[in-house]
C-alpha cells in the first residue's frame, strides 16, 4: 500500500501558495516544489488567501528574515482558521528551506499550526509527506542530507515560463566562514554530475530560455561527474552548456575568491556566452577580520583574482557582498573595507551589518560591536556603494548593449530586458521582441536601470 495520494483523493484543481524568502537557490526551489507538487493537481496561485496549500521556502541568514517568517506563519494561521469557520477546506501550511533544516522542532513547538516542516534537501518528499499529514500519522519533519536523492527525485521536466531561468548545479558549502549558517543548514558540498545539468538546460532551452543562472552556495566549486568519469571544473561545464543550441548567455552565482580557477578566469575572456557580471564576495576589506571570518583568503588574494579576472575580460564589471560590524570591527578594519570598495569600483554590491545566527561562531566572538556604531558604518559604505552603482549605470549611456527582453513594461508597447551587465533596460515599441537580444542604444543611466532606444528589429547574433 502507497502513501501517496490516489487520483481520488486528490481530484479537482488545488491551488498552491508558495512564498520565498533570501537567495536565488531558494527562487529555484520554490520552483521545484511546484513542479513536484503539479502531478498531484495543485496549481499555482498568487495568494495565500485562497490556498489549499501554502509553503514558506525559508532563508536563515539573517536573524530577521527568521522572525519573519514566523509573523506570516501567524497570519496565515488566522487566514485558515476564517477559511474553516466560512465552511471551506482546511488549508495545509507547511515551511521549507533553511529555517526548516535549522529550527525543524522548534517551528512545530512555536507554532503547532504548521503541518509539515521540509529541509531544503528533501523537499522531493513533498508529496509523500502531504498525503501522511492528510491521513494524521506518520512524520511531519523531513530534514535530511541527501542532495543526490533530490535531485534524483526530481521530475525531468520545468514548469513555468519566461527567458531566463535559474539552475542549481552545486548545494553546500565546506569553507565554514565564522558568521555563516550555511554549512548547517545545506550540508557539505556536493555537485550535480554534468549529464543532469545538461539535460535539465536542455530543457529549458526548449521551453524557450535563452539565459541559464547556475547558482550554487559555493557554484565556482563545482566538481560534478563527468561523461568520462571524471570530475568538471565550472569552466568546462559553462563550454559544455554553450553548445546548447538557444542557450545564448550564461551566469553564475555565487562564488569564494579561492575557487576561481585559472580555467574558469580564461572562460571569462573565451566564452561570449558568460556575461561580463560577476558576484564574488569578499564580506570585509580588513585582513584582521577576514580572518576572524575564516575567509582563508586576505585583500591582496582579492585584489590578484579581480586583476586577472579583467585581464581576461576588461569590461567585466564587478558585483559582492560586504558584512558591517563583525564582532571585533574598529574604525580601522572599517575604513580598509571603505578603501577596498573604492579600489574595486563595484557596479553593484550587497551590504549588511552582521546579525549573529545562533550556532555560528561569531555570535560568541568578543567585541559585538554595538547597533549605533554598525548602522552609521553601513550608511557611510552605503552611500559609496550607491554612488559607484550610479556611476556604473551612467556610464551605459551612449553605448549599444545587446538586450534580452524579458517581460512587458509598465507602459503600452515598452518592454523591460537585461543588459549584460544584469541592468534592468526599459524601451519603448519594444513588446513584440520579448524572447530576443536585440542590440538597444542607452539613452541615460539611472540608479535601479538603463533607458534604451530601439537601433533596428534586426535580432543580435
Amino acid at each position: 500500500m502507497t502513501d501517496h495520494p490516489t487520483p481520488a483523493e486528490v481530484a479537482g484543481p488545488k491551488r498552491l501558495f508558495i512564498k520565498t524568502y533570501g537567495c536565488q537557490m531558494n527562487v529555484y526551489d520554490s520552483e521545484r516544489m511546484a513542479d513536484v507538487l503539479r502531478p498531484l493537481g495543485y496549481a499555482p496561485t498568487d495568494t495565500a488567501d485562497d490556498a489549499d496549500f501554502v509553503i514558506l521556502n525559508t532563508c536563515h541568514i539573517r536573524e530577521k528574515a527568521a522572525e519573519k517568517v514566523y509573523s506570516e506563519l501567524g497570519k496565515i494561521r488566522e487566514l485558515r482558521e476564517l477559511r474553516i469557520a466560512r465552511g471551506g477546506d482546511r488549508m495545509t501550511i507547511a515551511v521549507a528551506g533553511c529555517v526548516a533544516q535549522a529550527e525543524g522542532e522548534e517551528i512545530m513547538l512555536r507554532q503547532p499550526a504548521v503541518d509539515l516542516v521540509v529541509g531544503p534537501q528533501a523537499y522531493h518528499q513533498l508529496p509523500e509527506l502531504l498525503a501522511r499529514t492528510a491521513r494524521a500519522r506518520g512524520e511531519r519533519i523531513g530534514a535530511d542530507f541527501a542532495p543526490n536523492a533530490k535531485f534524483d527525485a526530481m521530475p525531468t521536466g520545468r514548469g513555468g515560463s519566461g527567458v531566463t531561468a535559474f539552475l542549481t548545479v552545486q548545494e553546500g558549502c565546506d569553507k565554514f566562514c565564522t558568521f555563516c549558517v550555511v554549512p548547517y543548514t545545506r550540508g557539505a558540498e556536493w555537485s550535480r554530475p554534468v549529464a543532469a545539468v545538461l539535460e535539465e538546460a536542455r530543457s529549458l532551452a526548449d521551453r524557450g530560455v535563452r539565459e541559464i543562472t547556475l547558482l550554487g552556495q559555493n557554484v565556482n566549486a563545482y566538481d560534478g561527474e563527468g561523461a568520462d568519469g571524471k570530475r568538471s571544473t565550472l569552466a568546462r561545464l559553462a563550454y559544455a552548456l554553450g553548445e546548447i543550441p538557444g542557450i545564448d548567455r550564461i551566469r553564475y552565482t555565487t562564488s569564494h575568491p579561492n575557487d576561481m580557477g585559472d580555467d574558469l578566469i580564461a572562460a571569462h575572456g573565451d566564452l561570449d556566452a558568460l556575461m561580463p557580471y560577476l558576484h564574488l564576495p569578499v564580506q570585509a576589506g580588513s585582513d584582521r577580520i577576514l580572518r576572524l571570518m575564516n575567509r582563508k583568503h586576505g585583500r591582496a588574494k582579492y585584489f590578484e583574482v579581480i586583476d586577472r579576472l579583467r585581464a581576461a575580460r576588461p569590461d567585466l564589471a564587478l558585483a559582492g557582498d560586504l558584512i558591517v560590524g563583525f564582532p571585533g570591527e574598529t574604525d580601522k578594519d572599517f575604513e580598509d573595507t571603505m578603501d577596498l570598495v573604492r579600489r574595486v569600483n563595484y557596479a553593484a554590491c550587497f551590504s549588511f551589518m552582521y546579525s549573529p545566527r545562533p550556532g555560528t561562531p561569531a555570535a560568541t566572538m568578543a567585541g559585538q560591536v554595538p547597533s549605533e556604531v554598525m548602522k552609521a558604518r553601513i550608511q557611510t559604505l552605503q552611500a559609496l556603494l550607491t554612488e559607484q552603482h550610479i556611476a556604473f549605470n551612467e556610464t551605459q549611456a551612449g553605448r549599444v548593449l545587446p538586450v534580452l527582453f524579458e517581460k512587458p513594461g509598465r507602459f503600452a508597447g515598452q518592454a523591460v530586458g537585461r543588459s549584460p551587465y544584469l541592468q534592468s533596460v526599459h524601451v519603448e515599441g519594444a513588446a513584440h521582441l520579448i524572447g530576443q537580444i536585440v542590440p538597444v542604444h542607452i539613452v541615460s543611466g539611472q540608479q535601479k536601470s538603463l533607458t534604451g532606444r530601439l537601433l533596428s528589429e534586426r535580432v543580435a547574433a
